[in-house]
């Protein structure tokens, strides 16, 4: 009962402290990094945050120019979603929170903001001018063959968990230590045939002759003040990391479930999963069904594709593209203590040479624990 208690009182604590934080801290979005790259020469940027205020994430812009090759080219399914080929963040007690690609990030900002990220409303028939009138995210649907184009694509990056929930958030204010977030261009944004799932066009080659990233630092500033001159902070906030992680899984075989586990030590928010079949991504045809199965092989849910897509639907209000899988756990979240005591299952009905998952975990873990957090193999 006592350890009860004190942890009552350790969340009441975090729970004023986030509230007075919140109430008089002042929200700010500052460009830390601008520059413009050759991808061919410098495909990998890292910027290093300002050690300043309690850093909530990440506004990052890339516009990228390009030249079509001899053939007309199509976007892909996720498009200039893929122009980051990964994202890479370490912090300052050096442990990576992120370590995605660039559609995942997308993907989750998405399920997020319930709409889809940095894109407008169609509103046919209104009588005022409201719809997509701004370029924010742009690329060109059919280049034709030698043409020039742009991409802009936008991200961002999270560090907390919303702007109301300070789970995963930096206190910055620090000296000898540093932080690291790096963003690795596609330099394969082009793919002239075969498997484009990750590229941004298909069709024929093409060259990115000039990438220009920005990125700003979106924080809170002038925070709360005790007496004695420390700041107010919520620390199970600050002791809590919210991870964006992916992995790709192969091996899948027709008619069977495959599983894909999930790590121990954490609570775990969301899982997207990309199901490229040899190169094509079907609208559910090629997949019997998902379970999430329990240790005792109880099904916690156990249904065909085209409930996922409506329970997307409830959620965004949208479809993903095809494909693409958003499972939400944040009403409950999946929270494991052995790696293998759940696993999400798929059952495809057609695997093609290359087949594989892209898969991308989005979860909270505690700073103090996942160090030395063991696992056994999936399926265990």
């Amino acid at each position: 009962m006592a350890q009860q208690n004190q942890q009552v009182n350790i969340a009441q604590q975090n729970a004023m402290a986030r509230g007075v934080v919140l109430g008089s801290a002042i929200e700010r979005m500052q460009n830390i990094f601008s520059r413009s790259v050759d991808p061919a020469n410098e495909g990998t940027l890292n910027i290093s945050p300002r050690n300043v205020g309690l850093i909530k994430g990440f506004v990052v812009r890339v516009e990228a120019d390009f030249t079509n090759g001899a053939s007309a080219v199509a976007l892909t399914k996720l498009g200039p979603a893929n122009i980051i080929k990964q994202f890479v963040f370490t912090d300052l007690q050096n442990n990576t929170r992120i370590q995605t690609a660039g559609w995942h990030v997308h993907a989750v900002n998405t399920a997020r903001g319930s709409r889809p990220f940095g894109l407008a409303d169609q509103l046919e028939g209104s009588p005022i001018d409201y719809g997509n009138n701004w370029n924010v995210i742009s690329a060109p649907a059919a280049p034709a063959a030698a043409a020039t184009g742009k991409i802009v694509m936008y991200y961002y990056v999270p560090l907390a968990y919303s702007d109301s929930d300070l789970r995963g958030a930096i206190y910055a204010n620090v000296v000898n230590a540093t932080m690291n977030l790096q963003l690795a261009i596609n330099t394969s944004a082009f793919v002239a045939s075969g498997d484009a799932t990750e590229a941004v066009y298909v069709g024929g080659p093409g060259t990115l002759n000039s990438v220009k990233v920005d990125v700003y630092q979106h924080y809170l500033d002038q925070l709360p003040m005790q007496q004695g001159g420390a700041p107010v902070l919520p620390v199970v906030d600050l002791s809590t990391i919210y991870e964006l992680k992916n992995t790709t899984l192969t091996a899948l075989t027709a008619n069977q479930d495959f599983p894909i586990a999930y790590a121990n030590f954490r609570s775990f928010l969301s899982t997207t999963v990309i199901y490229d079949n040899g190169g094509t991504l079907n609208v559910g045809s090629d997949i019997n069904y998902w379970a999430l199965t329990s240790a005792n092989y109880t099904n916690v849910f156990k249904v065909t594709p085209y409930e996922v897509a409506l329970f997307t639907r409830m959620r965004n209000g949208v479809d993903y593209p095809a494909g693409l899988y958003y499972f939400d756990h944040r009403s409950r979240p999946i929270n494991t203590i052995q790696y293998g005591n759940i696993e999400l299952n798929i059952n495809a009905s057609s695997v093609a040479t290359g087949a594989k998952l892209l898969v991308g975990f989005e979860d909270f873990a505690m700073i103090n624990v996942i160090s030395g957090a063991g696992s056994l193999p999936a399926g265990g």
